[in-house]
This record gives structure tokens, sequence and C-alpha cells, in this order.
């Protein structure tokens, strides 16, 4: 070895070794998770044959992780100059797990191992993040809160998904809000971000407003502001938070099988993830559609790993901070 190397530790830049969610460590004995007694818990659920259209968000989860290395390394943490604050230091532990096993064509045997890997997090006393794979992986994860507290949950999103049943499916990525409205331990659903042609009927729109969903579109979102649409989230309630790329604009997030023009931007989201860390607690985080191989820029999962990173990070912050 040369006088140049590792004395000082490594430099670990992002291109370098195995690209684990952050480069954390990884668990892939999900019986052992819990001695690893992590704060987070990241599982890939690389399904996609929920789609209606493009599919390759089985991709996704890989993409992700790739992308979420560009901010592993440097110093401890992250410090945010506006913040004046310091996110994600050495003292969270985030795991990898690896992906939940697919089956290729079985959706039931596929959401089943899902909602394993889930079960295993919230066994072991950590926030579950799950990267998609289509938004019928929400299915799972959602299941796998049946012995926890209630919760409310927000969603991010082009398409309210909140369709019933058509011909015959009841579990693609048409169907996750309906699905999740039926559970009694969910109390409710923010969706945000609903905008334009939908994937759900009018008589979808009057189901889960029936069920107490809050719908807003971006422009509706827009002309209130970030903190006011927090305020809007019921308060007390714990959150699960499930977020479709689709819901920014495909300008910045091309890579998804559903684009939709006239979405978010980043930082309207970010600040409204940041407010909604500040008053509520936070139990579960979902992000699915991102399908990269229709952006070779790469810019997709790189917004997906950076708003999930920062996320982890305001949560924690907060949860230090004794509020």
């Amino acid at each position: 070895m040369s006088s140049h190397g590792y004395e000082s530790g490594r430099l670990n830049l992002p291109f370098v070794g195995i690209a684990t969610f952050g480069k954390r460590e990884v668990c892939g004995d999900w019986s052992k998770l819990k001695d690893m007694k992590p704060d987070v818990a990241v599982l890939g659920a690389p399904f996609d044959a929920g789609t209606q259209f493009r599919a390759g968000a089985r991709f996704g989860p890989r993409s992700i992780r790739e992308a979420s290395t560009l901010f592993s390394f440097g110093h401890a943490g992250a410090y945010d100059h506006e913040d004046d604050a310091t996110y994600l230091d050495g003292d969270v532990t985030i795991v990898d797990m690896g992906d939940a096993d697919i089956i290729h064509t079985d959706t039931v045997t596929s959401h089943a191992n899902i909602e394993t890997g889930v079960r295993a997090v919230l066994a072991a006393g950590a926030i579950p993040v799950t990267l998609g794979g289509d938004h019928s992986i929400n299915i799972p994860a959602i299941a796998a809160f049946s012995e926890e507290e209630p919760f409310h949950i927000v969603q991010i999103d082009a398409h309210l998904d909140f369709v019933d049943e058509r011909h015959g499916v009841r579990n693609g990525h048409g169907n996750p809000m309906r699905r999740a409205a039926e559970r009694d331990y969910v109390t409710g659903l923010s969706q945000f971000g609903i905008r334009n042609v939908s994937s759900t009927a009018k008589e979808g729109y009057e189901d889960a407003r029936s069920r107490g969903s809050d719908i807003m579109s971006v422009r509706q979102f827009r002309k209130l502001g970030p903190q006011a649409m927090a305020e809007r989230v019921p308060a007390g309630e714990r959150i699960y938070i499930t977020i479709d790329i689709d819901g920014f604009d495909p300008s910045i997030a091309p890579g998804t099988g559903t684009p939709s023009h006239g979405g978010f931007l980043y930082y309207e989201v970010l600040e409204f993830l940041q407010e909604l860390s500040k008053s509520h607690t936070i139990v579960g985080i979902d992000l699915v559609e991102v399908a990269p191989d229709y952006d070779p820029s790469g810019s997709t999962p790189i917004l997906a790993a950076q708003v999930l990173l920062n996320l982890l990070g305001f949560i924690f912050h907060e949860r230090k901070s004794g509020r």
C-alpha cells in the first residue's frame, strides 16, 4: 500500500463501494434486525406488476440507493446553513435491509414478502422506509401496521389512487389509497398534489371525501403554502407519508411511469415535510414510482434520495429537540 493509503481513513467517494442506501450498514438477515437497534430501516420493494401504463419502477430501489451515495460522504451529518442545524449525524442509525423477494406475475406472494419486511422493521422499533416499486407496494406496507396504533396517511401524488376494483384488479397501483381507507386503524387521508385527468373517476373522489379525505391540487396547495397545508393535517395524529414521485413536476422528475404536468417543485414539498415533522410524529414512509429508465439524466432518483434523506433528517432533528 502506498503512503497515501488508509492511514487517515477512507475517502469513500460516492462511486466507490457497495451502493446501499446512504452507504449505511446492511442487514440481510431480518431476524437480526432488532439486534442492530436501528432508528430507520430501508426496505426495497422492486415490484411494478401493478402498473397500468409504463413499467420500470422495479428498478426504482436500486436507482435510489445508487443516487443516495451522492449524500453519503464528507463531514459527519449534513449541515444546513439556512436552518443552522446538522441533520442525520452519528446518533441516527439507518440500516439497509435489501429487497423483499419479488415473484414475477405473483402479486399476492410479492406483496406478502413486502409486508413481512415492514413488519420486521416495526418489530425492531424503527421507522420503515419502503422504496418502490409501483404504488401498489403501499398496500402491504400499510397492512404491516395492523398491530400498531392508528395513524393518518399523508399522500403526495398526482393521482388519487382510490379505485375500488377495475376488471377484478383490487391491488394495483390505482388502488392503494382505497385499500388504506378500508383499514380501521387508518384514521383518514390527506391527498395533496392531485391534479388534471386522474386515474380515479368522479365517484372515487366522492367516495374518498365521504370517508374523510382532504383532497388538494397543486394550485390549491400553492395558494395556501407549505405551513398552512401542514396545519390542514389533523393535529395530534401519528402520520404515515406516502410519496409518489409523479407528485413532482416531470420537468424535475421525468423518470416515472405516469408523468403529469403541473406538479410540485422541490422546495414546496421539502418545506411541507419539514413543517409536518415539527407538528406530527411520523411512523412510516414510502416513496414509489421511480422508473429510472425514462430519465437518462438520473435526476429523478437523485430527487427521491434527497427528499428521503432530508425528511429523515427533519424527523430526528425534531426528536432530539424534544418537540
